[in-house]
């Protein structure tokens, strides 16, 4: 695993009024987190931006300012712009939390050894967060489990590695289909 420098904290999400006033959908635990960290930047590094956050307008979604935007029309071209910072600006995660770049490239195993892939993706579709491994032995189909204790009974960050106990996956599977994602359904027909 190698060691990653920054973490995306949102995605412009485009103009809020004339001012240049801009909304963010935000990756952060509270909204206000997105301007806690210092300037943020493009992902290509290109762009910075020192964000002054002025509200929350609906859960996961802020309202910033920025000197950088000047109007509506500098805020509307930006949408779609993902907003990283340095991961040294950021605290360490509390026991049993874990940053989402942290979890992504580990590999995954079962209870009994058998190599399940690597950690492609953490997602929240709405019902809570699911992991996403891919490349399992004899290139599977990838798996989605969802990211709690039952399903994920290991996460050794410093080990690269995750347990996935499968069968808590089934339960978790066969009392909530919605796991399986639409693409996932459309791939298998």
């Amino acid at each position: 695993m190698t060691a990653k420098t920054r973490i995306c904290l949102g995605v412009l999400a485009g103009a809020h009024g004339v001012k240049g006033e801009t909304k963010v959908k935000t990756f952060t635990e509270r909204e206000d987190g997105i301007a806690r960290y210092g300037a943020v930047e493009s992902e290509k590094g290109d762009q910075r931006f020192t964000l002054t956050f002025i509200r929350v307008l609906k859960p996961g979604l802020a309202l910033v300012r920025a000197p950088e935007i000047e109007n509506r029309e500098d805020a509307q071209a930006l949408a779609g712009m993902r907003l990283y910072v340095d991961r040294a600006a950021l605290p360490p995660a509390a026991d049993d939390e874990f940053y989402v770049e942290d979890l992504v490239g580990l590999r995954a195993f079962d209870l009994a050894g058998a190599d399940l892939g690597r950690v492609a993706g953490i997602y929240n579709f709405g019902a809570g967060d699911v992991v996403e491994l891919q490349g399992g032995a004899g290139g599977s189909a990838p798996i989605l489990a969802p990211l709690t204790r039952a399903a994920i009974p290991v996460i050794d960050i410093a080990g690269g590695r995750i347990i996935v106990d499968a069968a808590a996956l089934a339960e978790a599977e066969a009392s909530d289909p919605s796991l399986i994602t639409e693409a996932m359904r459309q791939e298998d027909a």
